[in-house]
């Protein structure tokens, strides 16, 4: 069985407001698209409640890094109390959606993706080695690609939705 290590551990971004929820998605997906990654979506599912829609969805995109090492992304994007609005900007009538957003980003670096090293104990008893002495540059070397890759990510989320943290100093 290929080992999961925890490199992003429940990175939570939360966000109320104005927002259009299939582009939310759609930019999502085009961005892991566009870095080469492969798409996994384990849950899509909606529900309509008097409050709004709630739609929650699970993805798992992940990227071959090497023969023994993949990286692994878990995304939880639950979306609550969901109401359609109708906004005028420009004398243009825009459909936008209001309600709650709350994503969950959590990263991993697998390794022996293939599962060629634990067939035996003496070969697990190898990798485990490999890993800790003489990989131990590749290992990390993947840990900062998937806390770069997820921290890209996060900061294109925020600015779609136009959330920025500003600092004022005196």
């Amino acid at each position: 069985m290929a080992e999961r290590n925890l490199v992003i551990d429940q990175l939570k971004f939360s966000y109320e407001g104005l927002f259009n929820a299939g582009e939310l998605t759609s930019l999502i997906s085009s961005w892991f698209l566009e870095k080469g990654w492969d798409w996994y979506e384990k849950l899509n599912q909606e529900q309509i409640t008097p409050e709004g829609k709630q739609i929650r969805i699970i993805l798992e995109p992940w990227k071959s890094a090497s023969d023994y090492y993949k990286l692994a992304v878990q995304i939880k994007l639950n979306m609550t109390n969901i109401k359609d609005v109708e906004i005028q900007k420009d004398n243009q009538l825009l459909r936008l959606d209001h309600g709650v957003i709350r994503i969950t980003f959590n990263g991993y670096v697998v390794s022996d993706r293939f599962n060629k090293w634990h067939s035996s104990p003496f070969f697990w008893f190898l990798s485990i080695i490999f890993e800790k002495y003489f990989f131990k540059n590749h290992y990390n070397k993947f840990e900062t690609w998937i806390k770069s890759d997820v921290e890209d990510l996060h900061d294109k989320i925020q600015n779609y939705l136009n959330v920025t943290k500003y600092t004022y100093q005196k």
